[in-house]
């Protein structure tokens, strides 16, 4: 599994033949190292429903037929403008041809904005874990710290965690490094941060309290790529 990081909360996949993007927030994003122009997915996976997780949705899905993937609510939204869907929601897996997806809880909101800007009901919120090719990822999406982290570190033994740091809107730093002693210590990736000025972040500083507890963490930059 090749994972390259986007900037903000967005994540792409390769496993094998199959390109699965998470959260796709490219338009807009200054700390994007590609356009969506540029993007291809088979697959799209979304945590919720903000713009700043699902900006590029329909331009991304609609290249080439990608399936969206999301809560029922969610993805029912981006079904009635003509992408394919698969809705899900929390606690359900399903089986896809690169592996196996799980929705599991997160603890924030989930909207769009709708025709008068006004913010339109999109399902719950959830976090994402992927497995394929014999590894676990884990993507908190957009969260505060909860105490059921730990039964998602005992049930699924995440290999990768990409866990937002960001504060005001998300847990900051020093919460997630509790989030991820309660998963199990897997290799954390810090997401959501310094996009904006009120979720700026040290991100070298947070790898330092990672590694004062043992855990491994790596700050990835925008274009830059792990292989699990």
């Amino acid at each position: 599994m090749e994972i390259r990081y986007h900037g903000h909360a967005t994540v792409e996949l390769v496993i094998g033949a199959t390109r699965v993007w998470i959260d796709p927030f490219l338009t807009g994003n200054p700390l994007a190292d590609v356009a969506v122009e540029a993007a291809e997915a088979d697959y799209i996976l979304l945590t919720h429903g903000h713009s700043d997780h699902t900006a590029d949705v329909l331009a991304l899905a609609k290249k080439r037929g990608a399936t969206v993937v999301a809560t029922y609510e969610l993805a029912s939204l981006f079904g009635a403008q003509g992408v394919e869907i698969h809705p899900m929601n929390l606690g359900g897996a399903h089986r896809f041809p690169f592996g196996t997806v799980r929705l599991v809880p997160a603890f924030h909101s989930s909207s769009v904005e709708g025709p008068d800007g006004r913010p339109v009901y999109a399902g719950m919120p959830a976090g994402l874990i992927v497995e394929a090719e014999g590894k676990t990822l884990y993507h908190a999406g957009d969260t505060a710290l909860f105490g059921d982290m730990k039964l998602l570190g005992e049930l699924y033994r995440p290999d990768v965690a990409f866990l937002p740091i960001g504060d005001n809107f998300t847990m900051g730093p020093t919460e997630a490094v509790v989030a991820a002693e309660w998963l199990g210590k897997p290799l954390v990736v810090p997401i959501h941060y310094n996009t904006f000025p009120v979720i700026r972040q040290d991100a070298d500083a947070f790898i330092r309290l990672l590694a004062e507890r043992g855990i491994e963490g790596r700050a990835l930059r925008p274009g830059e790529q792990i292989t699990l």
